[in-house]
């Protein structure tokens, strides 16, 4: 019988340590050294492994390149952000926030997919899982098979006898392996349980969706090596309040990681949101001061967003600067730059911006609007709400050039808009289009001349 041997893991970041530190030396926390179980006279029982040592090395000239076969989800928005589909082998990490739909983008890719669905939850029961599946599918297909089971031993036996085309897990922190001794969760258990898993997936060509819980600063719970082995790592952002939810890609070995998945949360599960205007720009019955379109690109998505900005006298002697959905450094500096540049008496007002749809961009090119946005708030003065811009503003008040403007263009030519507000000094700037007027300026001063007069 073996003996047990124990190790320090750092909590944060996986560190290993053979004693207990304080301080973390890779991530500088504190306090955050736990004492986890290495190895164990027990052996795990993992039935699916082929033939060990049949793999031999190839030369790089013999290995026949091909496209990637992919399987589609029949979720637009996710296929966009995977980059096409789901390529068979590959394992994907989604992680959010506690009650933000995880389960539930899940559960309606597992009823909605052609193939057979494994979908193996550690947290809720099998009725759960069914009351929310009438919800999604009142109809449900006979291709989804539910598995309620920690044990990553006895999962991988069920994988074995059902053969699916794809397997969900919910999640990895509540995996647990027989080999080792320490709880669910843990940073050895969720290391072990992921490489497993990993194993599994390159061998049986098997998809895999890991959901993974995230810490109260908003990064994926568990240790840094967990985002490194997987192929894939989605983030789903949104407030719960609202309706309106964001999926990110901040990892993908194939495709691109600057798409974005927008999704409408409803009685009846994820509505795949395909024209992001409608969550991005409010409806009006009259026009009103302080708001403006800005054309943005989120990744390769060129998207139209409302800025709201709203300025009155500071009651309490100090003025505040609120930026929702916007850097507020940028928001001082934009300030600053009305301030000297324009003469706009703003030292002594409060001012709020704010995104509309509870989303966050981080785009220079919103510059213009939001300028825009702040001077017609202050002087009262509603602009046409068929007018946008796509402009970054400098620190001498000039109105620079962004990139892929022509994307930018065509998204705004295509919802209609009359006019777009660009720099003049933008690279291969179109003199004209047949659907919309392009207004190139060069200075602040400028812009405000032609818009209020």
């Amino acid at each position: 019988m073996s003996k047990t041997k124990t190790a320090f893991f750092c909590q944060q970041c996986g560190y290993e340590s053979a004693k207990w530190l304080g301080k973390c030396p890779a991530c500088g926390a504190w306090n955050t050294f736990a004492e986890e179980v290495r190895a164990t006279g027990k052996t795990t029982q993992i039935t699916w492994r082929g033939t060990e040592g049949d793999s031999k090395p190839v030369a790089v000239q013999d290995i026949a390149a091909g496209t990637i076969s992919r399987m589609p989800s029949h979720d637009t928005e996710l296929d966009r952000v995977l980059g096409g589909g789901i390529v068979p082998g590959s394992l994907v990490l989604l992680g959010g926030e506690p009650g933000i739909g995880k389960s539930t983008l899940m559960l309606q890719l597992a009823l909605q997919l052609a193939g057979k669905v494994l979908y193996v939850s550690g947290e809720e029961s099998s009725q759960q899982i069914k009351m929310r599946a009438n919800r999604l599918a009142p109809q449900a297909p006979d291709n989804t098979w539910i598995l309620c089971e920690t044990d990553i031993d006895k999962i991988f036996l069920q994988a074995k006898e059902l053969q699916p085309d794809l397997l969900i897990i919910d999640s990895i922190q509540t995996l647990t392996a027989a080999s080792l001794d320490s709880v669910a969760g843990s940073i050895g258990q969720v290391r072990h349980c992921a490489g497993e898993l990993l194993r599994y997936a390159k061998q049986t060509q098997v998809p895999m969706f890991l959901v993974g819980h995230i810490t109260k600063e908003g990064a994926l719970a568990g240790p840094k090596v967990l985002e490194h082995m997987v192929d894939t790592v989605l983030q789903f952002e949104g407030d719960a309040r609202l309706m309106y939810r964001l999926l990110r890609t901040t990892k993908n070995r194939f495709g691109s990681t600057d798409e974005l998945g927008i999704y409408e949360m409803t009685a009846t599960g994820l509505r795949p949101v395909s024209n992001p205007s409608e969550v991005l720009i409010s409806q009006r019955d009259a026009a009103v001061s302080g708001v403006s379109i800005g054309a943005t690109l989120e990744g390769n998505r060129p998207l139209l967003i409302e800025i709201q900005a709203l300025v009155s006298p500071a009651a309490y002697g100090t003025p505040q600067r609120t930026a929702t959905g916007l850097d507020s450094r940028r928001l001082n500096m934009l300030l600053a730059v009305l301030e000297k540049r324009t003469g706009l008496p703003l030292g002594a007002r409060d001012v709020f911006v704010n995104l509309a749809g509870g989303v966050r961009i981080d785009d220079p090119a919103l510059d213009l609007a939001v300028c825009v946005a702040i001077l017609s708030s202050l002087h009262e003065v509603s602009i046409s709400e068929r007018l946008c811009f796509a402009a970054e503003v400098g620190l001498g008040g000039e109105v620079r050039a962004v990139n892929r403007l022509d994307s930018r263009i065509a998204e705004a030519a295509r919802l209609g808009y009359e006019a777009i507000y660009v720099s003049k000094y933008n690279k291969g700037l179109p003199p004209a289009h047949d659907k919309i007027a392009i207004r190139p300026f060069g200075l602040l001063p400028e812009v405000f001349g032609d818009l209020f007069g």
